[in-house]
């Protein structure tokens, strides 16, 4: 299968506090104006402009992402976030918007990039190195990585932060929040306050690049006996507090392995699932980022690389126990105790409507249905996500509006739904059931 073209370029990253708050305001500022440009067109036409029309025009989706792509950053990292159709909270038209930042981001350039380096290490460093190549290997919302080479021999990928991301996540993603209020797509009565000071949390665990270090060294340990795994090594003598050294594992993206055997294919998306249970049952901690670019396949090993643990988190003990019985009452088709646990996670609250928390277990039981149906469930049909889509439309047309819901909760949410769609852009046959019921027992 071909892969896309890329339309990453090398590009500044703004730094200071005040040019990325011009930068958005100036986006905003032209969105409006291209907005009331288009109503008095319709107006013109005898048309009665709808706000959600006049803000989803292709001018305006390519000048939000291609600016927040500029940014780098927060604002582009809730951009990324809101584009994985796993499920969001939000509504499919503000995803639409963001959808083109699941790309590469932009780059820094070489003189950049320097400069950065130059803060981070010793006079000199560049003499160390046999090989720097300074067109990064992958970029994205908060850093980018450089494939090089030490003089001592260690082949490695260096992650380096982008200058001012730190220090620019409250402004950003107050900012980002300003836009996705003047959208007028949230639901009305939903609460958008919570989410985006989690973001903020979220995105600030992120930039602490000593953390990741943490995770990477601890994941790498929790898979060192999984012989399917493979997680690079931490160099700590060339990482900082906003450089992340480790070794370089080669592997081409997961969903390019489409031209594998079915039997492969079958292997990668069940390891990836029995991992995700794994981490949530067994480590107590899990990467949350279900992002495609954070697995590759190495034809050579047979071996899964596990990417990027920026967000990887421990996960409450509680919580754990309260999925372990949800999906027990899932897979017994036990409505009752899957209405109770739902309203202990937080799917549904006091205060939600019967209609809607009946509406809200029937999508729960709807999933475990499609699991029973077959002992190998096939991710290729897409009856499942069509009635789940249904199902959730049903529901916003008729008024629901989703409770706060804690921010593990959400985080866990996505990881299944983007191991469901990585399973199915692989087409793989999962005996899901038969994984299950290694981590139900009592």
């Amino acid at each position: 299968m071909p892969e896309k073209q890329s339309i990453a370029r090398a590009m500044p990253v703004p730094a200071n506090r005040a040019v990325r708050f011009g930068k958005l305001g100036s986006m905003t500022a032209g969105i409006a104006g291209n907005m009331a440009l288009n109503g008095i067109a319709q107006l013109g036409r005898g048309e009665r402009p709808s706000m959600r029309n006049l803000l989803l025009t292709p001018r305006n989706i390519t000048r939000v992402a291609d600016q927040l792509a500029q940014m780098r950053g927060a604002a582009m990292k809730i951009g990324q976030l809101m584009s994985m159709d796993t499920g969001d909270v939000l509504p499919p038209e503000l995803a639409q918007i963001m959808a083109r930042l699941r790309d590469d981001a932009h780059f820094m350039p070489p003189a950049q990039l320097k400069q950065v380096l130059n803060t981070q290490w010793p006079q000199g460093w560049l003499g160390q190195f046999k090989k720097f190549d300074v067109r990064p290997i992958a970029a994205a919302s908060i850093g980018q990585v450089h494939r090089a080479q030490l003089k001592d021999g260690r082949d490695v990928a260096i992650k380096v932060q982008y200058p001012g991301v730190a220090k620019s996540i409250d402004s950003d993603v107050s900012n980002v929040g300003a836009l996705m209020r003047m959208s007028g797509l949230l639901p009305k009565g939903f609460e958008l306050a919570p989410y985006l000071e989690e973001a903020r949390k979220q995105l600030h665990e992120e930039t602490d690049y000593q953390r990741e270090a943490d995770h990477l060294v601890q994941f790498g340990a929790l898979v060192a006996e999984l012989p399917q795994f493979t997680v690079p090594e931490f160099h700590a003598d060339w990482s900082t507090a906003d450089v992340l050294t480790m070794s370089f594992v080669s592997g081409r993206p997961i969903e390019q392995a489409t031209d594998l055997p079915q039997t492969t294919r079958n292997r990668l998306a069940a390891d990836l699932i029995d991992l995700t249970l794994r981490e949530l049952f067994d480590f107590g901690a899990m990467q949350t980022d279900p992002n495609f670019a954070n697995y590759l396949y190495d034809d050579q090993t047979g071996r899964i690389v596990l990417l990027d643990f920026g967000a990887a988190r421990a996960l409450p003990r509680d919580l754990i126990g309260q999925y372990r019985r949800l999906l027990q009452a899932g897979v017994a088709d036990d409505a009752d105790r899957i209405h109770t646990i739902a309203l202990e996670i937080g799917f549904i609250s006091a205060e939600t409507q019967p209609e809607h928390a009946a509406q809200i277990v029937a999508m729960i039981r709807l999933v475990f249905d499609a699991l029973r149906l077959e002992p190998v469930f096939d991710f290729r049909q897409p009856d499942l996500s069509r009635q789940m889509q249904a199902a959730g439309q049903a529901l916003a047309e008729d008024g629901f509006v989703p409770p706060p819901v804690p921010i593990d909760v959400l985080l866990l949410q996505r990881k299944f739904g983007g191991m469901f769609l990585l399973a199915n852009r692989l087409s793989a046959q999962v005996p899901v059931l038969d994984l299950l019921a290694k981590y139900l027992a009592d």
